[in-house]
C-alpha cells in the first residue's frame, strides 16, 4: 500500500500557521521567564522622619484572648519619639506586660492576631514598645516613651493607624495578646 500525501497547496499554509503559533508561544515564555542580565535592586525603603504631622492620637484598647484587659491610651509627640499615657485595667495583679505597636491597625480577631507582627521600623528584631506593670488592683498607669517613632505623615517610622497590643506576662517568643486598640489620629 502506498502512502497518501496531502497536496502541497494545503500543507504549506498549515506549516506556516503552526510555525507562527509556536514562535508566538515561545516569545511569550521567553519574555516572562528570561533571566535578567541587569541586577535590579529593591526600591529604597521609605525615609525615617523626626517629626510627624499629628499632635494627638488615641487608642481604645479592648480585651483579646478571653481577658478583661481594656483602657484608653493617649499618644502625643515628644522629644525623640511619641509618649503614651493613660490607664489599663483588668490585668493580673502585680504583673509585668509588654505594650507593643503592631504592623496593622486591625484588632478584629478574637486573639488580636489580625494586628500582624510587632512593628520594627528602625531595625529587624527591635519592636516598638516597652514594659508596663500592674498594681495590686490589676491596673497599670502608663507613661511610656516610644523612641524613634512619629505620629502621622506616612514615614517608615509613623505609628498612626497601627495597633497597640498588650502582651501577656508569659515568657517566650509569642506571649498571648491580652488587648488591642488602633492608634487613631485626632483632629
Amino acid at each position: 500500500m502506498g502512502s497518501v500525501r496531502a497536496p502541497t497547496a494545503i500543507c504549506l499554509p498549515m506549516r506556516l500557521a503552526c510555525l507562527a503559533f509556536a514562535l508566538a508561544l515561545t516569545a511569550g515564555c521567553a519574555s516572562t521567564n528570561r533571566p535578567s542580565a541587569v541586577h535590579r535592586s529593591a526600591a529604597p525603603p521609605a525615609p525615617l522622619a523626626t517629626v510627624g504631622t499629628a499632635n494627638l492620637a488615641i487608642a481604645n484598647l479592648s480585651a483579646a484572648s478571653g481577658t478583661l484587659v481594656s483602657g484608653r491610651l493617649f499618644l502625643r509627640p515628644a522629644e525623640g519619639g511619641v509618649r503614651i499615657t493613660g490607664t489599663l485595667g483588668g490585668l493580673p495583679r502585680k504583673s509585668g506586660h509588654g505594650l507593643q505597636v503592631h504592623e496593622r491597625g486591625d484588632c478584629s480577631a478574637v486573639d488580636a492576631r489580625s494586628a500582624g507582627a510587632p512593628f520594627e521600623p528602625l531595625a529587624p528584631g527591635q519592636a516598638v514598645g516597652g514594659r508596663i506593670l500592674s498594681d495590686a488592683k490589676g491596673v497599670a498607669e502608663i507613661d511610656l516613651l516610644l523612641p524613634g517613632v512619629v505620629l502621622g505623615g506616612g514615614a517608615r517610622n509613623d505609628i498612626a493607624g497601627r495597633a497597640l497590643v498588650v502582651l501577656g506576662p508569659e515568657p517566650g517568643p509569642a506571649p498571648a495578646r491580652r488587648a488591642c486598640g488602633v492608634i487613631r489620629v485626632q483632629p
